[in-house]
């Protein structure tokens, strides 16, 4: 059974860090791209930041280029995401996607919310 608990959400204070775990099981991690999104209320889906199978590559949203670090550990079929000067438009649910060619799988999500 495939499984994506994500988890490290909260309410946080702008400035602040929060650090996003997606833990895995039940396929190949090692073998995916780990992506992070997110979705605000009332705007689209967008991709937050994605990380090759052996993490030699990573990509950013502009929106979050020098704030945010994805990492992975393939050891523990984890995936992170790392997120600093923390903003209130970073409030969001956050979600994160394994991918490899046609298969696909998302966890359930985690809130983050930025306020003071």
């Amino acid at each position: 059974q495939v499984q994506l608990v994500e988890s490290g959400g909260g309410l946080v204070q702008p400035g602040g860090s929060l650090r996003l775990s997606c833990a895995t099981s039940g396929f190949s991690f090692r073998r995916y791209v780990m992506r992070w999104y997110r979705r605000a209320p009332g705007k689209e889906r967008e991709t937050v930041a994605s990380i090759t199978p052996l993490g030699l590559n990573t990509n950013y949203a502009d929106s979050v280029k020098g704030r945010f670090t994805i990492s992975r550990d393939n050891a523990k079929n984890t995936v992170y995401l790392q997120m600093n000067n923390l903003k209130p438009e970073d409030t969001a649910a956050y979600y994160c996607n394994a991918q490899n060619g046609p298969y696909e799988y998302w966890g359930q999500g985690t809130q983050v919310t930025v306020s003071s």
